[in-house]
């Protein structure tokens, strides 16, 4: 069977980075790991091709090949998705879809020309999707009706298909699920709330795969929370270490993670050593009792302000979301979040409007109370340029102006060189490098000609070119005087503004076009009693 993957086009987000890719000579930021991983999981008999639509088009020629066309995404690709459902169609070829998008909304419009609909998790539904192909059917809808796999069975990612150059950072996944009962999260609708792993030996074994396709760049554990299951997650930890200073420590590491990765010393410890770089934290806000009210109950049990502190003197850059919107929230919460950030440090902040995603807690909360303003099928998953979808308790022209004010100061130009040296300044070292041994290293000992250029143009522009200048050379001279371990990392981190000068723009625009479409007073929902949630 020849197989046609195709991975669809995303638009502009916050973590796009196109201009910081453009830099480097990359495409994009992160592989499709779930199309890989559905390749692994297919008979190894048929052949296979794949297109990520980030990195190019798919040619008249792959499109003749195919038998079959697999199709998977997100909620944000949607658009796209239906798009290449169309043109498979129209040369008569059977199309298949699964991934969070079909997942979470299977009768979703952009997606009803598909012929068969592989829902959940492929580990239980791939299969019987073959037996469907093997008998000779032409449609199916296939659900794991709850059930979720042991994914120590899973085989390894068929990394093999990428386009590796065009990658800036690539993926592996350890675990699926998180502990937690956030009303607003669709991960543990989609994943539930008992992490399963994998063993430190398959996730070494991807490593290797990797190691031995020849990539020595950055990767993502794509994990919700990779801390979820903290007995697992710390003997993986060991195993990534040995492995990394046998090979002279070629990869470094980003995840996402609870807050509570702050209350566990070793666990930081670990993840150090083995040479995690960054840390994805769902702060979502500092207002405790909006917190509460989203059931984001372990965000409450310490000061916010000395974990994302305690992470970074471990030598970990804390990355962190953001949400404006919740139920009862008072005036001024975005001003909140930047004197938060700006408190911290911290320098990727991702801020957005919060969005009712399908089937969450919060969905169905707002359903059954006639709050929800578009239908299932109807949602949009990207929270930084889409207004609320529902009806908020305060009026929505407040919080969206609100919204876009705090964005753009968090990522004015000088304001965030000001926040990545305050940053920096008390990042811990990098632990990993007491194990680093050169002579396992087959690192080049220059950095590639690539990133020199990079260097060069992110100098010549923040640094000569615009009134950045200043706070440019002040932030460096001072980072490279006192904590000049960290300069490499600084430095990186400072590139990060060439994305967000343009993106701070794109929201601005995006937000006011939608908010001038609003009848001239949108309702507001009155402000429940307070509700007891349990906690998590």
């Amino acid at each position: 069977m020849r197989t046609l993957f195709i991975y669809p086009e995303f638009p502009k987000t916050f973590w796009s980075y196109e201009k910081i890719l453009e830099l480097v000579n990359r495409k994009v930021l992160l592989p499709p790991l779930g199309l890989v991983t559905v390749a692994a999981l297919l008979p190894q008999t048929w052949e296979m091709k794949l297109v990520d639509r980030n990195v190019r088009e798919v040619t008249e020629a792959e499109w003749g090949w195919a038998e079959l066309v697999v199709i998977s995404g997100m909620i944000v690709q949607k658009a796209d998705m239906a798009a290449q459902i169309a043109k498979a169609k129209g040369r008569d070829l059977p199309v298949a879809v699964g991934g969070p998008f079909a997942s979470s909304t299977p009768d979703a419009p952009e997606i009803s020309l598909a012929d068969f609909k592989v829902l959940d998790e492929g580990e239980i539904t791939l299969p019987l999707f073959i037996e469907a192909i093997e008998r000779g059917d032409r449609s199916g809808r296939f659900s794991s009706n709850g059930e979720k796999p042991d994914v120590t069975g899973t085989p390894i990612p068929r990394f093999d298909l990428l386009e590796l150059d065009a990658y800036d950072s690539m993926s592996v996944q350890f675990s699926r699920g998180c502990p937690f009962q956030c009303e607003f999260c669709d991960i543990i609708v989609l994943y539930g709330r008992k992490p399963r792993t994998k063993s430190p030996e398959q996730l070494v074994a991807e490593l290797q795969r990797l190691y031995d396709l020849g990539w020595r760049r950055a990767i993502f554990l794509v994990d919700d929370n990779f801390i979820g299951n903290k007995r697992n997650a710390k003997l993986l930890l060991p195993a990534i270490k040995e492995w990394q200073i046998e090979r002279g420590y070629p990869f470094t590491f980003t995840t996402e993670a609870s807050v509570d990765l702050a209350s566990d010393d070793e666990m930081m410890r670990m993840m150090g050593e083995a040479r995690f770089e960054a840390v994805f934290l769902g702060i979502e806000t500092p207002d405790e009792a909006s917190l509460s009210v989203a059931g984001k109950h372990q965000n409450t049990r310490s000061s916010l302000e000395e974990s994302v502190d305690r992470i970074t003197s471990y030598g970990i850059r804390v990355m962190a979301g953001f949400i404006i919107g919740f139920d009862g929230e008072k005036t001024g919460a975005g001003d909140r979040i930047v004197r938060f950030v700006s408190r911290t440090g911290i320098p990727a902040a991702m801020m957005g409007m919060l969005q009712a995603l399908p089937n969450t807690g919060l969905w169905h909360r707002l359903e059954k109370e006639g709050r929800l303003i578009q239908e299932k099928t109807d949602a949009k998953g990207v929270n930084q340029t889409n207004l609320l979808n529902f009806v908020p308790t305060r009026p929505i022209r407040d919080i969206a102006n609100e919204y876009v004010d705090a964005f753009c100061r968090l990522y004015e130009p000088n304001a965030y060189i000001d926040r990545v040296k305050h940053y920096y300044l008390k990042m811990g070292e990098p632990r990993w490098k007491a194990f680093y041994r050169p002579e396992n290293s087959d690192k080049p000992a220059l950095p590639p000609l690539r990133e020199i250029r990079a260097l060069a143009i992110v100098i010549w522009r923040q640094g000569i070119l615009r009134d950045t200048r200043w706070r440019f050379w002040n932030a460096l001279l001072t980072v490279a005087r006192r904590n000049p371990k960290t300069l490499e990392q600084f430095l990186v981190t400072l590139a990060h503004n060439e994305h967000f000068m343009e993106y701070r723009g794109i929201v601005t625009s995006e937000i006011q076009e939608q908010l001038s479409s609003l009848p001239p007073d949108p309702p507001t929902a009155p402000v429940q009693p307070s509700r007891e949630l349990q906690p998590a």
